[in-house]
């Protein structure tokens, strides 16, 4: 498996595994699938300033992660929101861990000191990930989101930058 950064040439790939999540799942509060034109978009975006990459086998990509600044105003530069997809096939195979090992070494490399991620409740899968990876829960935010005919809760977890 190589993990590696993302390029333009990836988007169809990472919206097909992004979508899944959109329609199938409340892990995220996107309710419409997005094209591969708009998937390139946002790496674009994203890879100005933080880290984008993608874990690719045999030629299909298996999953990504990216970061983000976790909010706009201007004390929080020193932040990063994560989030990370593995398609639904490739689950518990160490995918997501080598993604965010990469995904870490690179924003060790940076000044961002905290990273925020956010998780939709219930999640243990991923609860237990992040917590393994060293994350602290650090915020419950009850019924924020709706979607799949439920209220849905998110809670945040944090990791500081100290590698």
């Amino acid at each position: 498996m190589n993990i590696r950064r993302a390029i333009l040439t990836d988007s169809a790939q990472i919206a097909e595994i992004y979508n899944y999540y959109i329609l199938n799942t409340h892990h995220t509060f996107e309710t419409e699938p997005l094209s591969a034109e708009e998937m390139k978009e946002r790496i674009i975006e994203n890879s100005e300033n933080y880290p984008f990459l993608v874990a690719e086998f045999e030629g299909e990509l298996q999953g990504y992660v990216y970061a983000t600044q976790f909010k706009l105003r201007q004390a929080y530069k020193h932040s990063a929101e994560v989030s990370i997809y593995v398609r639904n096939q490739a689950k518990q195979k160490g995918i997501g861990s080598a993604l965010y090992k990469k995904l870490l070494e690179e924003l060790a490399e940076t000044d961002v000191h905290a990273i925020m991620a956010g998780i939709s409740l219930p999640n243990e899968a991923s609860v237990k990930f992040h917590e393994k990876l060293g994350y602290e829960k650090v915020a419950h935010f009850k019924e924020v989101g709706y979607k799949l005919g439920r209220w849905v809760d998110v809670g945040f977890w944090e990791m500081l930058n100290r590698f």
